[in-house]
């Protein structure tokens, strides 16, 4: 089937027709194709221009350094990964229950990839489901951690007021239908409930740093390209209440170790450290300069 592409024309945020082109970033993960990024004058959305739309994304997916969905530890970054991933297990769940008050309830883990959190939190009490499109992430759910997920399309599917918790860890950047997923959010979150969303954001200073090899823009997958600012309207829009924001410390160093991969030159572990310690060092002033936010989010 011939690549089908959706090419903006107005902001997929706000609807502002006032863009301007920002960069350009390959895809150094799959294809080795160049897509330019664009900016909105508006809401500040980046987002990534001429993308593959739903029925042809799926082969930018399909590669075994994809470690979300493959769980490969091969290499010094995928080996990071894994012992972050355990690490902030913990403060994901702790941060959810300061959150909620709640010591557990239902959980719906959207883009759960190869479930280690529905796992964790299962393990914990908690009724929690995972929904993951990639058919290799889900059969490594169930071989890995004895999970089940669901199929994406099961999203729609979900009655009002479903859920205490809804989780979105680096997740809303790949979603094509943004506004539907916002109002489908809304509506099976329970009235007390809270929703996580934890997206890059491109006013880090690692972003600034790497430029285009910044690793988050991660071209074509990542569609949009959040800030702070950009989050704020995105929820005024759908009516959803901001509640808080928290820092995601540990990114900053994994987004440095991998854009130093996709340099030209060699790969520098070293100053890979020290740019993720100052970003953090800027984003301890202002966390809205940290590298990847999560957003607690309320009706």
């Amino acid at each position: 089937m011939e690549e089908q592409i959706i090419t903006y024309s107005s902001c997929p945020v706000c609807g502002s027709a006032a863009l301007h082109k920002s960069l350009s970033a390959l895809d150094y993960l799959v294809s080795g194709k160049e897509f330019a990024i664009w900016q909105c004058e508006q809401c500040a959305l980046r987002f990534t221009q001429n993308v593959p739309d739903v029925f042809s994304i799926g082969p930018y997916y399909q590669s075994d350094n994809y470690i979300s969905h493959s769980e490969t530890s091969k290499g010094i970054v995928n080996r990071l990964y894994h012992f972050v991933r355990t690490l902030t297990l913990s403060d994901k769940r702790r941060l959810i229950l300061s959150a909620t008050q709640l010591e557990n309830g239902k959980m719906l883990d959207i883009g759960a990839g190869t479930g280690a959190f529905v796992h964790h939190m299962k393990s914990k009490g908690w009724q929690a489901t995972g929904l993951e499109p990639d058919e290799a992430a889900r059969r490594n759910a169930l071989n890995v951690h004895n999970v089940n997920l669901l199929y994406s399309e099961a999203f729609f599917q979900f009655p009002a007021d479903s859920f205490d918790v809804i989780t979105m860890w680096h997740v809303l950047e790949h979603v094509h239908d943004l506004h539907g997923y916002m109002e489908q959010l809304k509506k099976i979150l329970k009235p007390e409930g809270r929703i996580f969303i934890a997206v890059p954001n491109y006013e880090s200073y690692d972003a600034s740093f790497y430029k285009s090899f910044w690793a988050a823009y991660d071209v074509p997958r990542h569609l949009y390209h959040f800030s702070p600012e950009t989050i704020f309207q995105l929820l005024e829009k759908h009516n959803l209440r901001l509640h808080a924001t928290r820092p995601m410390w540990y990114d900053s160093f994994y987004i440095s170790l991998l854009s130093e991969k996709y340099k030209k030159e060699k790969k520098n572990s070293i100053r890979a450290f020290f740019v993720g310690l100052i970003s953090n060092m800027k984003a301890f002033i202002d966390k809205e300069h940290c590298s990847s936010l999560i957003y607690i989010i309320g009706k």
